[in-house]
């Protein structure tokens, strides 16, 4: 290939390697494999090898990153980056409104909302349509110099999208781009790409990063590009600074604009009539915050004309024509104040950590699980700690990290005790397992919890068996296994603190209820089989169809059920041959609960999901897991726990778990949304 037929493939390939980044990354829509972009990249590198000197500043191979640097440079911004007012609540926002609409003579004044992102702010410089210097925010008038590392984001382009043609809104189409062009940004990490990297680095031994935000801007500060480029960097750009050569006359338009030039703009920015509108928006994208695939931690209303904007000025270091109004945090700092070990139905001792009373998110947080041993010391939790807690959305609080630099020399070290801290027989770790377990199945706290479960709503569901009767029931003795809660009379529980006759008879009425009503499945999952959860046992249920068919079942027959595997195939056959539970499983058919078999094979055969296999994960708006699980199974299809080769379809709610999602990308499962679900089953 001579130099010149060098020089024209070279720009053919830039051109096309561009359009497809921009396809993948910021229209999610690519029109090829992975593999035919993969060869379009190599035969790009093949050629800049052989011709060292074609290579350009836009070409795709600088997004690699250059030679590690000794420190980052500063570049200082033509404009100021100012930070914005952060308010908290809707009185706050209605003087900000207010107080603009005064100033400007108006009865009301459109804005613009954006969700404010937790990143890390950025401006980028085009100079004819080429990226010539990233910097960071800094101090706001003078920033770090990532130009390098900006450019191993591929959804930022190296040249800007344009034909030429009149700018968008001045005078028809095209979107011919100014000659300097001044770009704000935020770049960030999706939520399921940092917990996928935190895990990476939990299993080599290194140390996480406490959120994604810090993750980025650590990245981005990199003095090896090539660090940067192994990061999962995205960007959303948000404005287009005042010493750009060109300026619409609002914000909207700017959006448009740069979204006409390539640039990623969030598809939730909206542009609002009023208050009222503004304030109806940040209900809407608060209610869908859990859903959304990166962090944010509020909204920013920005008055739309430039004009307006102009007039209204800055003051110290914000301007007065935006704010952001943030959500209630969900992370806060506090101090662990004692740590001790909790016994669950299984035996199970967790260490609970005890915590000074703090507000997240609009809960008060006293207590918080540290899971198990190896947790403890992988992230050294220590008695006295102070520490940074998170509840995202309506999931438990956990610690996520140890703020080390607090320590006094007073934090003590925890330990779960060697034996149980409810009955005192002996804790043991069983080899290559992460859970303590006592060893007395006839342990108090155990059977306390054994019945919780047994009685609750996705069980049993025996209405008005609450927490403190059942610690009443065990520690006066009337009560040692679930079994017996089939012996209880009126007369009986008419004795104990707080229950009237009436109260008494509804509960007697609620357990008798249970017996009759019960489908094999149910109680499955309600006998706390080891790994059999809800939608497991609804499985076994159909699949063996009689309680004495899985009691008889070998660890094969069992393996021969999909979804089993070895682990779970032994665990759950040791179950069934556990002298204790074969006892209690007679007791339960002494006192009639004789359970339905489920009731599902017409319904298999014709319904809409006939043949198909499903996972529910996360929170959904309409409906709970288990309702969920309930009507797959009455459309025909079949709710698993776990996401296969054979799953067909995972429905992920809010905050849907990692390991399934990262399964589903392993075995190409479609993930659908909550209302694809609804399609499916004919609901919508």
């Amino acid at each position: 290939m001579t130099k010149k037929e060098a020089r024209k493939r070279l720009e053919m390939l830039r051109e096309e390697i561009a359009q497809h980044d921009h396809r993948y990354y910021v229209l999610d829509d690519p029109i090829i494999s992975d593999a035919e972009f993969d060869q379009l990249e190599r035969e790009l590198l093949a050629i800049e090898a052989q011709h060292p000197d074609l290579v350009t500043p836009d070409s795709p191979s600088q997004r690699v990153g250059g030679p590690p640097r000794a420190e980052l440079g500063t570049v200082r911004h033509e404009t100021p980056m100012r930070s914005l007012d952060s308010l908290m609540d809707e009185a706050d926002v209605r003087r900000f409104y207010e107080r603009c609409v005064r100033e400007l003579g108006r009865e009301s004044i459109p804005l613009v909302g954006e969700p404010k992102y937790d990143g890390l702010s950025v401006e980028l410089v085009y100079e004819d349509g080429e990226l010539r210097v990233a910097s960071t925010r800094g101090d706001g008038v003078v920033g770090e110099d990532v130009t390098e590392n900006v450019k191993t984001i591929r959804e930022v382009p190296l040249r800007l999208r344009g034909d030429g043609g009149p700018i968008p809104g001045r005078g028809g189409g095209g979107n011919r781009v100014p000659r300097h062009v001044v770009t704000r940004a935020e770049v960030y990490i999706p939520i399921q790409q940092f917990e996928a990297f935190n895990r990476r680095r939990e299993e080599a031994g290194e140390k996480t990063f406490a959120n994604p935000r810090n993750m980025a801007a650590g990245s981005l500060r990199m003095l090896d590009a090539k660090i940067t480029a192994s990061r999962p960097l995205r960007i959303f750009f948000w404005e287009l600074a005042p010493s750009s050569t060109e300026r619409p006359d609002t914000q909207w338009e700017s959006l448009q604009w740069m979204r006409s030039w390539g640039l990623q703009i969030n598809d939730r920015a909206t542009r609002l009539d009023d208050l009222d509108a503004a304030i109806e928006w940040f209900a809407k994208i608060g209610a869908e915050r859990d859903s959304l695939k990166y962090e944010i931690d509020g909204c920013v209303f920005k008055v739309d004309s430039l004009a307006d904007q102009a007039e209204l000025g800055i003051k110290s270091n914000s301007p007065r024509w935006a704010v952001a109004w943030k959500f209630p945090s969900r992370q806060r700092t506090t101090r662990i104040v004692a740590i001790e070990a909790l016994v669950g139905r299984t035996g199970a001792l967790t260490p609970v950590a005890s915590l000074e009373p703090v507000e997240i998110g609009g809960v008060t947080v006293a207590n918080v699980s540290l899971h198990n041993q190896d947790e403890v010391d992988r992230k050294d939790i220590r008695v006295g700690d102070w520490v940074l807690v998170e509840r995202a959305g309506d999931v438990i609080p956990h610690v996520v990290q140890v703020i080390v630099e607090k320590r006094t020399g007073h934090e003590k070290k925890y330990r779960l005790p060697d034996h149980c801290p409810v009955c005192g027989s002996e804790a043991i770790k069983p080899e290559g397992e992460a859970i303590t377990r006592c060893v007395n199945t006839s342990c108090p706290a155990q059977v306390k919890e054994r019945i919780r479960h047994f009685g609750s709503r996705g069980a049993m569901d025996i209405d008005g068996l609450g927490d403190k009767l059942v610690d009443q029931l065990v520690a006066r003795g009337l009560v040692r296994d679930v079994a017996d809660l089939y012996d209880l009379t009126v007369e009986t529980l008419v004795e104990l603190e707080r229950l009237a006759e009436k109260s008494a008879q509804n509960l007697v009425d609620a357990i008798a209820s249970s017996k009759r009503d019960v489908t094999l499945g149910r109680l499955l999952g309600a006998l706390g089989i080891p790994g059999v959860g809800r939608a497991l046992a609804t499985e076994l249920a159909a699949h063996f169809g009689s309680l004495d068919a899985l009691e008889a079942a070998s660890e094969e027959t069992l393996l021969e059920m999909e979804g089993i595997g070895p682990t779970l195939a032994t665990g759950i056959h040791a179950w069934f041959a556990d002298e204790h539970n074969r006892d209690l499983l007679g007791k339960l058919r002494e006192r009639a609960v004789a359970p339905k078999p489920e009731a599902r094979a017409a319904a298999a055969a014709t319904g809409p999901l006939a043949g198909k296999s499903l996972v529910v994960t996360g929170t959904l708006e309409t409906m709970s897991r288990e309702d969920a699980e309930e009507a797959i199974r009455a459309a025909g299809g079949r709710a698993t726990g776990g996401v296969s080769k054979s799953t067909d379809y995972l429905v992920a709610g809010a905050s849907p778990g990692a390991s399934k999602m990262k399964a589903a990308a392993k075995h190409g499962t479609k993930v659908i949304e909550e209302n694809e679900l609804l399609g499916l089953l004919g609901k919508r």
